[in-house]
């Protein structure tokens, strides 16, 4: 019996000891893991097309979240005031690398926050304009990543508008008042004195300001409108519908919910390759070495239900150029 007794304090002993050995060790293997931290203006969505794309170039680069990196997931809700606070919580939490996603404010707090952490950007703008790097080659600080200049495509889209809807000699061109949106309006009205249309600016930073926008395209008699760089809303759709207003938009997104066409870069790539330039930079690879990646491919999506709907009908050589067509 003593013997029994005995034995069952020892077993007792080691599984004790292993309860507390194994979360210790777990903890110390997790503070050896390099943390990233990613900076995202919207709301949370850690399992989004952006974050999960994401963690796929991170695969594949040879980080897998977890196994041997930490996330530190940071979120604005669209409170932009709230960006340089929650990159400065990076800064201290000493991550090794922050990603900043979807446009410029979150790279811009970044970078105000730090100046020796690398930073990976992945937005629609033009980062020498936004002096976010010294030239695109070679960008020379702690700053790279991926960019979509997306102001550059304001014109494609005119000129698809224009194929869309022949008749329409007037064109609104929804923009936002940043200096972001200052380089899509003149590219846009650069556009439009080549095509003999003309252009009407209205702005809108937020859904607050689109309904008085689109009632000054309306007053304006616009036959057609043209989105220039926003986050995804239901709101725009659901007005462009109500006005029964063709429209062309800067994602994807606004198609699959109903909107006429749009024209962009395929934005979950930009993402994937995002997770490889991070998981580069873990490796050793500098930022300043490291060239902008600048993308190849644009998607152009139509949605015939919408365009049944507008009764417009759509040009056979403009579905033949179609990357996918929503029926």
């Amino acid at each position: 019996m003593a013997s029994y007794i005995g034995r069952r304090k020892f077993l007792a002993t080691l599984v004790g000891g292993g309860a507390v050995a194994w979360p210790l060790a777990a903890r110390a293997q997790q503070a050896a893991m390099p943390v990233i931290g990613f900076l995202n203006p919207g709301p949370p969505s850690p399992n989004g097309v952006v974050t999960v794309r994401f963690r796929q170039g991170l695969a594949e680069a040879g980080y897998v979240e977890g196994r041997n990196i930490l996330i530190e997931y940071r979120w604005a809700n669209w409170q932009w005031s709230r960006l340089p606070i929650l990159a400065a919580d990076l800064v201290n939490r000493q991550v090794a690398v922050i990603v900043s996603t979807m446009f410029a404010s979150p790279t811009l707090a970044a970078k105000a926050a730090t100046s020796t952490i690398p930073i990976v950007f992945a937005y629609g703008g033009d980062p020498v304009k936004d002096g976010f790097v010294a030239n695109l080659n070679r960008p020379g600080g702690n700053v790279t990543g991926v960019a979509a200049l997306n102001s550059e495509l304001g014109g494609k889209r005119l000129s698809l508008m224009c194929d869309m809807v022949p008749q329409t000699t007037t064109v609104a061109f929804l923009s936002r008042t940043s200096t972001y949106g200052e380089a899509q309006n003149s590219q846009v009205l650069e556009a439009a004195r080549a095509l003999g249309r003309q252009v009407v600016i209205v702005y809108g930073s937020n859904e607050r300001h689109y309904e008085e926008a689109f009632a000054t395209i309306v007053e304006h008699h616009a036959g057609a409108l043209i989105v220039g760089a926003f986050p995804f809303t239901h709101k725009i759709v659901q007005l462009a519908t109500h006005y029964r207003l063709p429209t062309i938009y800067p994602r994807r997104d606004y198609v699959e919910v109903g909107g006429l066409m749009s024209y962009a870069v395929g934005y979950p790539e930009l993402y994937r390759l995002v997770g490889i330039y991070t998981g580069r930079i873990l490796k050793g690879e500098k930022p300043a070495d490291l060239p902008v990646i600048l993308p190849t491919k644009f998607e152009l999506i139509i949605n015939l239900k919408t365009a049944k709907a507008l009764g417009i009908e759509v040009l056979p050589t403009l579905l033949a150029i179609a990357d996918e067509v929503i029926e």
